[in-house]
């Protein structure tokens, strides 16, 4: 790797790793707290790329955006955030940032794309921005408000998807269990795009009856956006109609996103769903990731949830620590939307400001048994389960590979339930569970405290 990298960010230690990591690449590296020093440097003509947190003491690492494209254009900036939230990901895309990273980062995924940003600079291309139209600003909506937060890999992926095809002409599907959040994402899509201003028109298989119920929603969507709720429900009929108005829209035609809890390729496999439709639907996929698939969320889901309630004049609560583990640890089979009403709940039942665990406790026992609808099938074999996982994971980063590193982390998410579950198997008895493994006693103790699994007396499972 060889060039000139621009390091802005207001944490020593993170200037100081990418400074001997870039350095050790053969990069040179200059590294400031100040984004008034960072544009000195741009405009002096240094640097051959910038890598610039968000939130600096003396601004807006994103609001420098536009100024860096103007002063030195195709020079490429990453940016990295903590602010691990769907509109960092747009607001970036809009601003043309070559490639955008949530805090904490993988350090070799960042080595990555910076070896490729400098590669494209090095041949003087335009910087290979998220999106090329960077003329677009961001909208003051209340989408600025979407509970569409979360730090995993899952989500940032999912984030930089949404970027990417948010100006594009192609139909969206948008799968995963209910209460993810699919409309909200297909919403995101629309109020940021270059289509905000037109109608957004969400359409169920009853406003397709009669002969004009087609025609009628094309007039109503005009050039904006059409959304198909739950296409997998349609019947037979709705799916041959939305086929024939399709293939009769003309050049100022309306996007069509659609969203889906079931398998549609297995449905179409069964011969319930139109293979026609499936293909016109499918330009892109987004699957979004149940609520248990992205566990280290819930907490910034929570604090997100107690801050809308108490904006809307609700008193202020936060969860007592061993309260926030029962809401971590909880299944959540309703997803996002179920966690959002407990919460709502929560904030106005609790005795006090501080929310205790019996009260979790109290509301999550009366919590419905709410199915999931997509998933792993009664009959699969463990592999085949683990591989619809592993397929939906790489699904996710839209056709870029994830971090480096997939193997340890695939193990470390196996080998953490594994060893909880033989524990409560064996009552909490480190020898009966080291045997039941198959593993020596000091290798369990040494993967409890790694893994930092918790070991409790439990009942044994009969």
């Amino acid at each position: 790797m060889d060039g000139t990298v621009l390091v802005a960010d207001d944490d020593r230690t993170i200037r100081t790793v990418l400074t001997q990591a870039l350095t050790r690449a053969g990069c040179k590296v200059h590294a400031t707290s100040s984004l008034m020093t960072l544009m000195r440097w741009v405009e002096e003509g240094k640097g051959d790329l910038v890598i610039s947190d968000v939130m600096m003491p003396d601004g807006n690492g994103l609001e420098t955006l536009p100024q860096i494209t103007e002063k030195r254009p195709g020079l490429p900036v990453i940016i990295i955030s903590a602010q691990n939230t769907i509109m960092t990901a747009i607001q970036a895309t809009e601003k043309d940032a070559y490639d955008y990273l949530p805090k904490p980062f993988d350090l070799p995924d960042l080595m990555k794309r910076a070896a490729r940003a400098l590669d494209l600079k090095r041949r003087a291309k335009p910087a290979a921005a998220l999106r090329e139209d960077s003329a677009v600003t961001r909208p003051g909506s209340a989408q600025e408000d979407l509970p569409l937060v979360g730090r995993t890999a899952a989500m940032q992926a999912l984030y930089r998807l949404v970027a990417r095809v948010m100006n594009t002409d192609l139909p969206v599907l948008i799968t995963g269990e209910s209460g993810t959040g699919k409309s909200l994402i297909a919403r995101a899509i629309h109020d940021f795009s270059d289509r905000r201003t037109l109608p957004f028109v969400v359409a169920a298989a009853s406003d397709l009856e009669g002969m004009d119920g087609p025609s009628a929603i094309v007039a109503r969507a005009k050039s904006g956006s059409i959304l198909f709720d739950e296409v997998g429900d349609f019947s037979e009929e709705a799916q041959a109609k939305i086929v024939r108005m399709l293939d009769a829209f003309g050049d100022a035609a309306p996007r069509v996103m659609a969203t889906s809890q079931k398998d549609l390729m297995e449905k179409m496999e069964a011969g319930l769903f139109r293979q026609d439709l499936f293909y016109r639907l499918g330009g892109v996929t987004i699957s979004v990731p149940a609520l248990r698939e992205r566990v280290d969320d819930i907490p910034l889901l929570a604090a997100h949830f107690l801050a809308r309630v108490e904006r809307d004049g609700v008193a202020l609560r936060r969860f007592a620590p061993d309260a926030l583990d029962l809401v971590r640890a909880y299944s959540w089979p309703g997803n996002v939307r179920q966690l959002e009403n407990t919460i709502k709940r929560l904030t106005v039942t609790s005795q006090s400001e501080e929310i205790s665990k019996p009260e979790v406790e109290a509301v999550l026992g009366n919590q419905p048994a709410i199915e999931p609808q997509m998933g792993v099938g009664e009959g699969d074999k463990l592999s085949a389960s683990v591989g619809k996982h592993l397929r939906r994971y790489f699904d996710l980063h839209g056709g870029v590979l994830p971090p480096a590193g997939l193997y340890n982390r695939i193990l470390r998410e196996v080998e953490t339930p594994l060893i909880e579950i033989a524990l409560e198997a064996t009552g909490g008895n480190q020898a009966k569970c080291a045997d039941l493994l198959g593993i020596n006693r000091n290798t369990l103790r040494k993967k409890i405290t790694d893994l930092d699994i918790r070991v409790t007396r439990r009942r044994k499972l009969m």
